[in-house]
């Protein structure tokens, strides 16, 4: 797994519960050097137990604690590069999710050995799509999940979502309610808000 998803985790679990509960995840997990870097690769096995002991450290229910993952990878001050890299998917929440499946391709432009997933988009009615999560890991779905939740608040627009758990064909409904909610969070290309 690719240090920066690995980074993101252990950020995460810092900045939300501190340094001292990451430190003893970390120690358990057998992090080497009890961090991460997020230019070095590692081996899956560690990015599970990293997971699967944050889970039980933590006492957290293993979808919701990803979903919060995904939403903190979009929303918290510390990672606004990510929230910066989605805004330019579409100027409209509609336009993010219809681009959805160019993501996995310009992340890689990006970072060539990132390894995410590929999520593929299918317009199901006038207000609603199903977005599809293929990847080799099976907590890809609940981390999109939670950035989905996190770029609808972004564009200030209300929608529902639901995950399928369907074993092969894993997905997500997204049905846009209100594209005008409230007023979204400023962002501007450029980088300074107007």
């Amino acid at each position: 797994m690719h240090g920066l998803i690995n980074k993101s985790l252990e950020v995460f679990v810092r900045e939300t519960y501190g340094p001292e509960k990451w430190q003893m995840i970390a120690g358990q997990a057998e992090v080497p050097e009890g961090a991460f870097e997020s230019m070095l690769t590692y081996p899956d096995a560690i990015t599970d137990r990293v997971l699967e002991t944050a889970i039980k450290v933590l006492d957290k229910e293993r979808d919701g604690f990803l979903e919060d993952l995904g939403t903190f990878l979009v929303s918290h001050p510390s990672v606004e590069a990510l929230r910066r890299l989605l805004r330019f998917n579409g100027a409209s929440f509609r336009e993010f999710v219809d681009a959805l499946d160019d993501l996995h391709g310009r992340s890689r432009l990006a970072v060539p050995d990132l390894d995410m997933p590929v999520l593929e988009v299918d317009p199901d009615g006038r207000n609603a799509y199903r977005v599809r999560c293929v990847w080799h890991r099976d907590y890809g779905l609940p981390v999109i999940l939670g950035v989905l939740r996190a770029m609808a608040d972004d564009y200030g627009v209300l929608a529902f979502f639901e995950a399928e758990e369907d074993a092969e064909n894993p997905g997500i409904t997204v049905t846009l309610l209100d594209q005008d909610f409230s007023e979204g969070r400023e962002f501007s290309l450029g980088g300074v808000p107007t």
